[in-house]
């Protein structure tokens, strides 16, 4: 006799027997995952601080997971795009112009730098010893800016600094892309700038102390240069935190899979998570898209003036 009981019995062991089958499924669409990164430090820098959270990733999600250094954000968001990169970690203004561009990408964490905050401020820097004090003193200067969609490095710089008065591409006598965060500071260190854009999370924590501990900030006579060196002559409002992002076309249970390895990581592995920092975040925090929309205003603010010309 057919029963309520034996119905019941025979759906949960074809249950049982599908869910083994979806995940099968998903890994044989997917046998491995490419995370990608763009560098703010040297690429051997960044191969040394990623590479730990890509075999995090590979434990917890079944497959392998390649890491991949891409020279700059445009990359990254074409990759995205064409579905060869399955993971990024992304700046605020780059995941915001992907979104911008259509590519279809989903949000999950970003770093929680200080108790309660998760974001930072984008600086211009001179040297402390140099003559420069003030926006005004760098009219006809010469800055050095990081990436076309880099946000500290160029989109914030643009957007605030004409809200105060001063139009990048009119105040400066000559602007250039120097290709990573810690370039643009070399660019200013070796006198190839009088000024740059640059990020900076906490008096403690910025590209510039990052790099003073790893002796890469050297006088012209050899002695090794601190914050106190750099002067900053402006700084942005507060700016949200870029996040790492997943296609959104990943299969649900997969994506499931990496949102928890991520949130589980300060604590799974506080050894790759420490790493990313070096010791300085507190944690992960979810994230939506609607957490970047005024960075997606700002590009659209910053873009107008283009659109007219």
């Amino acid at each position: 006799m057919i029963t309520r009981r034996t119905i019941a019995a025979a759906a949960a062991g074809l249950i049982l027997l599908t869910l083994p089958a979806v995940a099968e499924d998903w890994k044989a669409r997917y046998p491995e995952l490419t995370l990608a990164v763009v560098p703010n430090e040297n690429a051997a820098g960044t191969l040394d601080r990623f590479t730990p959270l890509a075999a995090y990733l590979a434990t917890r999600v079944g497959v392998p997971v390649k890491l991949r250094v891409v020279s700059d954000y445009a990359g990254v968001i074409e990759g995205q795009r064409d579905r060869t990169i399955h993971i990024a970690f992304y700046g605020a203004a780059s995941f915001s112009r992907a979104v911008m561009t259509g590519v279809k990408i989903q949000p999950i964490v970003t770093q929680i730098h200080q108790p309660g905050v998760s974001g930072y401020h984008s600086v211009i820097y001179v040297l402390a010893a140099g003559p420069y004090a003030s926006l005004d003193d760098l009219k006809g200067k010469t800055l050095a800016l990081v990436d076309p969609d880099s946000t500290s490095g160029n989109q914030a710089p643009r957007f605030f600094l004409k809200r105060a008065g001063y139009d990048v591409d009119t105040h400066f006598g000559k602007t250039f892309f120097a290709g990573s965060h810690e370039s643009a500071v070399l660019a200013l260190t070796e006198g190839r700038a009088d000024a740059a854009a640059n990020l900076w999370n906490a008096e403690t924590d910025t590209m510039v102390t990052r790099m003073a501990v790893k002796g890469l900030l050297k006088k012209p006579d050899g002695t090794p240069m601190q914050q106190s060196d750099f002067r900053v002559v402006f700084k942005s409002d507060f700016l949200p935190e870029g996040p790492f992002a997943m296609l959104a076309s990943l299969p649900e249970d997969l994506k499931a899979e990496i949102r928890r390895a991520f949130l589980d990581l300060p604590k799974a592995d506080k050894a790759v998570f420490d790493r990313l920092s070096d010791g300085k975040d507190l944690g992960l925090t979810p994230v939506t898209l609607k957490d970047y929309q005024p960075v997606i205003d700002m590009l659209k603010a910053n873009d107008e003036p283009r659109k007219r010309t």
